[in-house]
């Protein structure tokens, strides 16, 4: 199966995805992430991020599991064979805060090993099977990124 195209910039698919996580983004902080804090059964939370390029502060809304005091959140992109704008942000600028539910925390963004990977990887995959679908869907090691608290 093909990986799911990237939005081309200023396209009408970009345009619609900007609006509907735009919209998840209102409904999590107005309240608290009752609305729009879930997908699928699997937990939401709201990740900050600096532009690595234009400066723009941004906010994009993932799933994560927990691991002790850490957040594991996955850069699938849906199977795309291209890495997540958020990922090369957080590369760039791996200090930021996250918001899950009502609480903001102050993390600071790591790829876990390949060890920490092979460990995290089935937990991640038992809580949104869909991540198994878009790993077999590109060549690429989808990264797993764990947030420390900072």
């Amino acid at each position: 199966m093909a990986p799911p195209p990237v939005p081309k910039p200023g396209s009408l698919g970009l345009k619609a995805l900007n609006v509907m996580t735009g919209v998840n983004v209102a409904l999590y902080r107005l309240t608290g992430g009752r609305l729009g804090g879930r997908m699928a059964g699997a937990p939401v939370l709201l990740l900050e991020h600096v532009g690595r390029k234009s400066g723009r502060h941004r906010t994009t809304p993932l799933l994560y599991m927990t691991d002790g005091e850490d957040l594991v959140i996955v850069g699938s992109r849906g199977g795309s064979h291209a890495t997540p704008a958020w990922w090369l942000n957080l590369q760039a600028s791996p200090a930021t805060t996250v918001q899950v539910g009502r609480e903001r925390r102050s993390v600071l963004a790591r790829q876990a090993s390949h060890e920490e990977r092979a460990q995290l990887w089935p937990g991640l995959v038992a809580m949104y099977s869909d991540y198994d679908v878009y790993q077999r869907r590109t060549q690429r090691e989808i990264p797993v990124i764990v947030l420390n608290p900072a």
